[in-house]
């Protein structure tokens, strides 16, 4: 018989006021809040009526409420197309696009771990085979990891 070593814990530098988990999936956690996210940013589906379209089974005061706590939290923006009557798309802000990782690894997951359900075929695929110009974007989003980091420590 073989005894397994057990892990130690991954433990951070800093305790945690709160759990930056938790605190984001407060936000992000929320039902419909990554597909609207994926439709902004992946699929370019930025306006109320297309989200909805987009979206089978969401409700217009569920997409307005969650629209309304994704730019109250300083994720999405609106870009204002006409005045009167008010039209308007939405983006992603500099905090919305650090979603874009998050996002990745969720399609990421499926594709491998569920991709009998994702594909046609049945057979798991990885990011970059899906998206071959992830490359670049995982230079960007390491770059912006950087970045982050940076200025987190100049925030001490």
């Amino acid at each position: 018989m073989k005894i397994q070593k057990r892990e130690e814990p991954l433990l951070p530098t800093v305790a945690f006021k709160n759990c930056p988990i938790g605190v984001s999936l407060g936000v992000l956690g929320k039902k419909w809040t990554l597909l609207i996210l994926r439709d902004i940013e992946f699929l370019k589906i930025e306006r109320f009526n297309q989200i909805l379209r987009s979206l089978p089974g969401l409700t217009p005061r569920m997409l307005t409420i969650r629209l309304r706590e994704l730019q109250e939290s300083g994720i999405i923006e609106p870009v204002i197309i006409i005045r009167k009557p008010k039209l308007v798309r939405w983006k992603l802000t500099k905090m919305g696009k650090d979603t874009v990782p998050i996002l990745m690894s969720f399609i990421s997951f499926g594709a491998t771990w569920y991709s009998r359900t994702v594909f046609e075929d049945g057979k798991p695929r990885t990011a970059e085979e899906l998206f071959p110009s992830l490359s670049a974007i995982n230079g960007r989003i390491a770059t912006r990891i950087k970045q982050l980091s940076a200025q987190a420590r100049m925030h001490e």
